[in-house]
């Protein structure tokens, strides 16, 4: 009987690459391999990859040139990449890289299988590109990382021309899934023990264009709210241009979805903001911000930015210094501009000099920093619900302290000890009330007593995950680690 083949999934970029890679575990492990385990190599390598940012290319073909002396030494192995570098470069990566067996694209992630067993037979590299989705990619088998959270796509594909963004090129036109099927697939999660959704969409708040419903999204979130078992619905990332007041309404009046928001900015200054062709300006931005925080005043709204865009002016900064002020974000993805080969910013003249960029950086997280730092100060002495968090909190083992996420999905790490000084046994999925001793910058600390616990289904399936543990070396995230922590693996470009 032949050995099982194992497999490595490798994933750089954004939460809709995170998404994929769940997918394509799911596909590999129906097709009957396994997770690799511990630091042993792997049958298969797959990389997920990511092109919006500047070096994501050189990146790649330097995992690459590691990859081809593990290869020598293991026959039989084989790579293949796949993703946003993949579908834009094509029979390039197997031109410098001669030694990848397969590459596919954003469109046909379902074909992997099958690519992957046509290389082996034919003994030549196998590369396969579609230009538009065949089948959306949910229907596809997922082994999903989290046994209480999940994400649920809502679409997929953006129909925006950012000049910094060269995502709609490679993910293509916006794509929705009908709502029962939405619907559907959250239902069936709540089935199997998850307790908390993220919808996620390109351009989720556009939800509803493809058949025609400007009120889809609104809909969608209220219909979530009748789902039984469901405690929290997230979603991820709106424009401010299509945000309208119907969401807003729908968020503060739905209990099970939270007070967060996580709203792209990417500048302050109507000049910059038009010239990357973002149809917003900054005062419909604060107006948004003005209107959730009356409908919902303990919000947590957290953005990203992009420092240093072609044709900058320290007066265009200033003016994004303004709406951090204004704003007072509980956090931000912060991110020097840098030019994605194939979108149009990257040919603009007046780029700006590189020091001068590196010191407005600085001084934006500076703000960044300070402002949050005062907000969660502000949150001392209150008492918060969480939800135990697994992986989240990288000090959690020397610190003896568990991690959660509070509704407004601030991390907070907590002491898991009752009133008397014994431990409480808690477990991923379950939820705590704490009180917030002191507040940090990134993060909340809550060193009292847990106030009370309540043991979910949720913690079950974890309970019943880790009863029979699976190897957890499938799937490896590459994701960036800029400026100031927010709580969505977020990168500019693939953000709204």
């Amino acid at each position: 009987m032949a050995e099982q083949r194992t497999y490595q999934v490798r994933t750089y970029g954004c939460q809709m690459n995170v998404h994929d890679s769940e997918r394509l575990t799911g596909l590999l492990e129906t097709a009957g391999y396994a997770a690799a385990s511990g630091d042993e190599p792997a049958d298969v390598v797959v990389l997920n990859t990511c092109a919006v940012r500047e070096n994501a290319d050189n990146k790649l073909y330097g995992n690459l040139g590691h990859l081809a002396s593990v290869k020598k030494s293991r026959p039989g192995m084989q790579i293949a990449v796949g993703g946003c570098l993949a579908q834009k470069d094509r029979t390039t990566i197997t031109d410098r890289a001669p030694w990848v067996d397969v590459v596919f694209g954003t469109h046909n992630i379902g074909s992997l299988p099958v690519l992957l067993e046509r290389a082996r037979v034919a003994e030549e590299a196998q590369v396969e590109i579609l230009e538009s989705l065949d089948v959306f990619p949910s229907t596809l088998p997922t082994k999903r990382e989290s046994a209480y959270a999940a994400w649920v796509s809502v679409s997929v594909g953006c129909n925006n021309t950012c000049t910094f963004c060269i995502v709609p090129a490679l993910r293509g036109k916006e794509k929705d899934r009908r709502p029962g099927d939405v619907l559907a697939e959250i239902e069936a999660l709540v089935a199997e023990g998850v307790s908390e959704v993220t919808l996620l969409g390109q351009n989720v708040n556009a939800y509803g264009v493809e058949f025609g419903d400007r009120q889809a999204f609104s809909k969608l979130l209220r219909a979530c709210g009748e789902i039984e078992g469901l405690e929290r619905v997230r979603f991820t990332s709106p424009h401010p241009a299509e945000f309208t007041d119907d969401v807003i309404e729908a968020m503060a009046e739905t209990p099970n979805v939270v007070p967060s928001l996580h709203m792209p900015l990417q500048s302050g200054s109507d000049a910059v903001l038009k010239a990357m062709r973002r149809s917003y300006r900054q005062s419909r931005y604060l107006g948004i911000i003005e209107r959730v925080r009356a409908a919902m005043p303990d919000a947590a709204i957290t953005t990203d930015i992009i420092v240093g865009f072609p044709g900058e002016t320290e007066a265009d900064f200033e003016a994004t210094l303004d709406v951090v002020r204004a704003a007072r974000f509980a956090s931000a993805f912060t991110f020097q501009y840098s030019k994605r080969p194939g979108t149009p910013a990257a040919v603009l003249e007046d780029q700006v000099p590189k020091a001068v960029v590196q010191d407005r950086y600085e001084r934006l997280v500076a703000l960044v920093d300070e402002i949050a730092w005062a907000e969660n100060r502000a949150l001392e002495g209150r008492v918060v619900e969480l939800m135990v968090a697994e992986g989240e909190g990288r000090k959690d083992a020397a610190t003896r302290r568990l991690s959660g996420r509070a509704r407004d999905n601030r991390l907070v790490h907590f002491t898991p000890l009752a009133p008397d000084g014994t431990p409480v046994d808690v477990r991923p999925g379950d939820v705590v009330e704490v009180e917030v001793t002191y507040g940090a910058p990134h993060h909340l600390v809550a060193d009292g007593p847990v106030r009370s616990l309540r043991r979910t289904r949720s913690g079950d399936a974890w309970e019943a995950r880790t009863a029979a543990p699976a190897p957890t070396a499938g799937v490896s995230l590459g994701l960036p680690t800029v400026g100031v922590p927010a709580p969505l693996p977020v990168v500019d470009g693939c953000s709204r």
